[in-house]
């Protein structure tokens, strides 16, 4: 479409679009390649530049034909010599038409042109941040019986109702994220590894732009402190505090990233983003189990303080199934 609406275009709007658009386009993916050391887009640009420096030079010739007719046309308008019938009248001539307006509207229709590429992402971004529905919580076991675990475990709340507890409407606002809305949000209520499915572990996960938050619950019999004494210590910057008056312990740790490789190749793990987590006891107790608050940031933002941490964990336990208000 574009093409075809350049093919006819006359020669005065359609060149001075080529070049405006070339010299623009140029230079931005020159200087980006060359900020990136990305030298065969470099290459493009410079082609690309001087693809529109030939046009210039094109234009130029044709403005000095154009000159030199014009001014030749006077010449050849004098009277036929004496003693010679006069020629006859040669017929009207169409008006050329102005090289300056249509200069002038090749460039207004270039300005209108950026602009609209200018524009165009603010305005649709905002439409599309407006009209986007904030993720509700999905069952990854939608339709599915629950495992035995759960039946065996007086108590045990199902990756669903951590989803609902977690994916709060005030989250983004208590993360320090004002305005975001949640992208993903799922539960899943599945079990322990390495326990022969005995022991419940359900889990929520509930993803923003900057933060991604987990909120699980184990129920084994591993109390805080034991893991306050045996586990936290091998772990970053850990330290005891208390929940809504039950036993709880900080700790930091990064997390594993997989890289799945191409067939016939084997995936590597490497080290993630910064973790921060909570863990708390089940109740006050501290009978064995225990819920976790993770959150991190793929991104490198700095994770929100343990205090923050910390007043958000004490608004979710208490809308959990079971847990005193």
């Amino acid at each position: 479409m574009l093409g075809l609406i350049l093919r006819v275009l006359p020669f005065w709007v359609r060149e001075p679009l080529l070049i405006l658009g070339g010299s623009l386009f140029g230079v931005g993916i020159t200087v980006r390649a060359v900020y990136e050391s990305y030298w065969l887009m470099a290459g493009g640009g410079v082609a690309l530049l001087a693809v529109t420096a030939f046009r210039i030079h094109t234009v130029r010739h044709a403005w000095r034909a154009r000159r030199s007719t014009v001014a030749a046309a006077p010449a050849a308008q004098t009277g036929p010599p004496a003693g010679l019938a006069p020629a006859p009248a040669p017929a009207p001539q169409k008006k050329e038409p102005n090289a300056a307006a249509q200069v002038f509207v090749a460039l207004a229709l270039v300005g209108a042109l950026v602009g609209a590429v200018w524009l165009a992402p603010r305005v649709t971004g905002d439409a599309t941040a407006t009209s986007r529905k904030p993720a509700t919580c999905s069952d990854h076991a939608a339709g599915k019986k629950l495992p035995k675990a759960y039946g065996l475990t007086p108590g045990a709340v199902t990756g669903d109702d951590l989803c609902k507890a977690l994916n709060r409407s005030d989250l983004a606002d208590l993360l320090g994220t004002p305005g975001e809305t949640p992208l993903v949000a799922y539960g899943n209520s599945g079990t322990a590894s390495l326990t022969a499915d005995k022991v419940a572990e359900p889990e929520a996960r509930v993803q923003f732009d900057t933060y991604t938050v987990e909120f699980s619950a184990t129920y084994n019999h591993m109390t805080i402190a034991l893991y306050a004494k045996v586990l936290a210590p091998q772990t970053l910057d850990h330290k005891q505090d208390k929940v809504l008056g039950r036993p709880a312990v900080f700790t930091s740790d990064h997390l594993m990233q997989f890289r799945i490789g191409g067939e016939g190749s084997s995936s590597t793990a490497t080290e993630g983003p910064l973790a921060r987590t909570l863990t708390v006891a089940l109740d006050r107790k501290d009978p064995g189990g225990t819920f976790d608050f993770t959150v991190w940031s793929k991104s490198g933002a700095v994770l929100p303080e343990d205090d923050v941490i910390l007043g958000i964990v004490e608004k979710i336990l208490p809308t959990l199934p079971g847990q005193p208000g």
